[in-house]
This record gives structure tokens, C-alpha cells and sequence, in this order.
């Protein structure tokens, strides 16, 4: 007896097993879909991006942490409004500044990261499963057609095709909304880090600068240690001098 005949029964009773799950979840990602929608608006309606109240902000925040003002750098830092998510991630760096706790606040931006990460991942979920389901609830009903067709049952041909045509529109309708809300959030939220570490990169120029002339007194230091230097080469023996151009070598063998 041959296994090819029970082996596709099986399959063929899997597959259609599979249409009324792939329809029922194909109906909530559209519900997803439209509630994505109502967030995305809200989002966009509390979205105020101004790039000269930023730079005014981060002015006040650099000369307030060279002052090692800490607090005034702090209340500076809460007055940032721009951006939800820029103004949450202000008000809650806000008090690791006055504690001068400066790993909490690069936590922080990486934990921010991370949940611009994870709202972006719904809308791309939505974006890339509802056209696979699409696409399985038009093969599924594929074979009943068929079988109909065959048998000349025209009624049936034409419920199961409907039901093809159907679950391919309402797939594509969910993955598109899922789309252009993951491209349009994916820009808002690169604006949004790119702001936040601009905040970070305010905060980490006095550790990355010198006190005073940053310059000066790295100019100063350079000269005492060449100084130093020049003072030890004039202390060695004639014979310990190192060897170079118009310079000769060592008599005594040493190096």
C-alpha cells in the first residue's frame, strides 16, 4: 500500500484545519491595527520638536555642570520640553544629575532605547504576519475550490474563492497600516535618540574636558612633561647616550 495517499489526506486535513484560526487571527490584527491607528494619532497630536529650545536648554545645563552647579543643572534639565519621550527621559534623569550619577543617566538613554524598540516592534509584527496570514487564506481555500470544480459544484467553488479574494484584502489592509506607521515611527524615534544623546553629550563634556581652558592647560602639561624629559636626557652618561644620526654608537659595547 503506498504512504503518498494517507501522507496528503493528512496534510490536505492540517491545512484546512488551519483556515478558521488564520481567519480569526487575521480579524484581530485588523482590531490591532485600528487601535495602532488611535495611538499613532495621539503620538503625532503630543509631538513638539524645537530645536532652539533644546540647544537654549543644553547651554544652560553646560554652563551649570562646568559651574558644578549640579541642582541648577538639574532644574535646567527638567525645563527641556520637547518630545515624549525626550521630556520623559529629562524629567527622569533629572534627579541621577543633581546626585551627579552619570552611569544611571547612560542607563537610562539605553533603557529609552530599548522601548522605542519594543513599540516599534507591534507595528512591525502587524506589518509582516498579516500578509502571511493573507496569503494562507487564500491557499487554504484553494483546495475546496478546486474539489468543487471538479465536481462540477459551482457553489461551492464560488464561497471558497470569495473567502480566498476576502482574507487577501483584509491582510494586505493590516500589513499596510502596519507599515507606514513602522516607517513613520522608526523617523520620529531616530529624532528623539538623536536628541537624547545630545543631552548625554552635554552632560559628559566636563568629563571629557579639563576645567578651565580645556586646551591650555593640556598645552602646559605637554611642555612640563617635555621639560621633565629634555632634563633626564642631559643627566645620562656620554656613553649611555643613545645612538642616531651624526650621532656614533657606544665604545663600551653597552646600549
Amino acid at each position: 500500500m503506498s504512504l503518498e495517499a494517507p501522507l496528503f489526506e493528512i496534510m490536505y486535513t492540517f491545512s484546512s484545519a488551519l483556515l478558521y484560526p488564520v481567519i480569526i487571527v487575521l480579524f484581530l490584527l485588523v482590531f490591532l491595527s485600528l487601535v495602532l491607528i488611535g495611538e499613532f494619532l495621539s503620538e503625532y497630536s503630543k509631538r513638539n520638536r524645537d530645536m532652539q529650545k533644546l540647544e537654549t536648554g543644553c547651554r544652560e545645563i553646560r554652563k551649570a555642570v562646568n559651574d558644578s552647579d549640579f541642582p541648577e543643572a538639574s532644574k535646567a534639565l527638567l525645563e527641556i520640553k520637547q518630545n515624549h519621550m525626550v521630556s520623559s527621559f529629562s524629567r527622569e534623569a533629572a534627579p541621577y544629575l543633581e546626585q551627579e550619577h552619570f552611569p544611571a543617566i547612560e542607563k537610562l538613554a539605553a533603557e529609552y532605547e530599548l522601548r522605542m524598540s519594543k513599540q516599534l516592534e507591534k507595528t512591525r509584527i502587524v506589518a509582516t504576519v498579516s500578509p502571511m496570514l493573507g496569503l494562507m487564506g487564500t491557499l487554504i481555500p484553494l483546495g475546496p475550490a478546486l474539489i468543487g470544480l471538479s465536481q462540477g459544484d459551482i457553489e461551492q467553488l464560488a464561497n471558497n474563492l470569495m473567502i480566498a479574494f476576502a482574507t487577501t484584502v483584509v491582510g494586505l489592509f493590516a500589513g499596510s497600516i502596519g507599515y507606514v506607521l513602522t516607517q513613520v515611527r522608526r523617523r520620529w524615534y531616530r529624532e528623539d535618540m538623536s536628541d537624547i544623546d545630545y543631552i548625554l553629550d552635554t552632560l559628559e563634556e566636563r568629563s571629557r574636558c579639563p576645567a578651565g581652558d580645556g586646551k591650555g592647560n593640556a598645552q602646559v602639561l605637554s611642555r612640563s612633561a617635555e621639560e621633565e624629559i629634555y632634563a633626564k636626557k642631559q643627566t645620562l652618561p656620554a656613553n649611555r647616550a643613545p645612538g642616531g644620526p651624526g650621532r656614533p654608537e657606544p665604545l663600551d659595547g653597552s646600549c
